[in-house]
């Protein structure tokens, strides 16, 4: 407890999943956690859920003027933040040679120039020795099939991870990525109702193919995001800390 006493935090894509369970973790841990999304009905049950020491603040992390709303928002209620989670994303699949530009355009404004935007705009408000965390994918490093665009994406987040970390090292400030595996989550829920015939058998066999031989919760990513944005991490930078029940590592 009290790992967070104090800080304050962003986490966008809060309103569900990974970014749900984490802004419960960092308030849990002591800190005051602003969340974003783009549904206000979503934001305000999340908000609910959390109970206290949060503020919901609807926008899309792909629109720029969204974004500049955010951070003065967060300013004149708070006038700092300590940690950035930067976990907003999508996932889209196609298979080479049915990609579509909608898809492609879709998926990088959203994972690759939100997450970019999003960090640049927070950076004034961080004082030195700040926490960012970007959420990245054990998917920039597996070859799956019809992940090609998702991946590339992903793979951005951790090499900005590496980049950001060097641009910023005169201000101390750490930049992580974490690296989910396959997690239980919503959006996961929603691809296996997809194709109802083949659900329970696709999850079946994405956990045979984990070596811990299940799925992973949004809860233990969270707790790992929360070593991240901790000082028990003090001197971990530039890292991709996978959480994935060994998936990408056998």
């Amino acid at each position: 407890m009290d790992k967070l006493s104090g800080k304050i935090a962003l986490i966008t894509g809060g309103s569900s999943g990974i970014g749900l369970a984490t802004a419960k973790e960092f308030v849990k841990e002591g800190a005051y956690v602003f969340i974003t999304g783009r549904n206000q009905q979503d934001l305000e049950a999340a908000a609910k859920a959390i109970g206290k020491n949060v503020e919901a603040i609807q926008g899309d992390v792909s629109n720029l003027g969204d974004l500049d709303r955010v951070f003065e928002q967060i300013k004149k209620q708070k006038g700092k933040l300590d940690i950035v989670f930067a976990n907003a994303g999508v996932a889209r699949y196609a298979r080479l040679g049915s990609i579509t530009e909608e898809l492609y355009n879709t998926t990088f404004d959203i994972n690759v120039k939100g997450m970019l935007f999003t960090v640049q705009k927070a950076l004034p408000l961080l004082p030195d020795g700040a926490s960012i965390i970007l959420n990245s994918s054990i998917v920039a490093s597996k070859g799956l099939a019809a992940n090609s665009v998702y991946s590339a994406t992903k793979a951005v987040a951790r090499s900005f991870a590496r980049t950001w970390t060097t641009d910023l090292k005169a201000r101390r400030i750490r930049v992580n990525a974490v690296s989910p595996g396959s997690i239980d989550t919503p959006g996961l829920a929603d691809l296996f109702a997809s194709a109802p015939d083949v659900g329970n058998e696709r999850r079946q066999v994405i956990s045979s193919q984990v070596p811990l031989g299940r799925l992973g919760t949004s809860e233990e990513i969270a707790k790992a995001v929360v070593f991240l944005a901790s000082d028990d991490s003090s001197y971990v930078a530039g890292i991709e800390f996978f959480v994935d029940g060994g998936f990408a590592q056998v």
